[in-house]
């Protein structure tokens, strides 16, 4: 909150730069469009009416909310393109021999049979596993591939 006398926005604008700069204790750094926008929203309820937010400071935080928004889809958009590669890159492994570790940690070398993909409810993540005779690993875990 803004002492007397002294603008919500001087708080907001600190936050943003300590944010910016990584040099913050908490975690600025992980702040999502909703969090900006109840920010945005909270300095303007809390701002002096006699000395009100700047317009052209009300036009670099919509620009900001903007940024934000577009890299959170950048991001979504990468994550799923990288998972699409894994998987293609996964099956195109099927009838060649791999070496790699297993899910128990236990060495594999043979051929791979088939893909699965397993998908966690919790964080929404899939992984793709390659299956080597009876022994499942995690295809970041295959450590050789022959060609030949």
């Amino acid at each position: 909150m803004s002492q007397i006398g002294q603008p919500a926005t001087s708080n907001v604008a600190a936050q943003q730069s300590t944010a910016s700069t990584g040099q913050s204790s908490g975690n600025f750094n992980e702040l999502d469009i909703d969090d900006f926008l109840k920010l945005l929203i909270s300095e303007m309820q809390n701002q002096d009416p006699l000395d009100p937010m700047d317009n052209s400071e009300m036009v670099q935080q919509i620009g900001q909310i903007r940024g934000i928004g577009a890299t959170d889809q950048l991001t979504k958009t990468l994550s799923a393109l990288s998972s699409s590669q894994e998987l293609v890159t996964a099956s195109s492994l099927i009838g060649k021999s791999v070496e790699g570790l297993a899910v128990d940690s236990s060495p594999v070398d043979g051929i791979v049979d088939r893909i699965t993909v397993e998908t966690s409810g919790e964080n929404d993540t899939r992984t793709v596993k390659v299956h080597v005779g009876g022994k499942t690993m995690d295809i970041k875990n295959i450590r050789e591939i022959h060609t030949g």
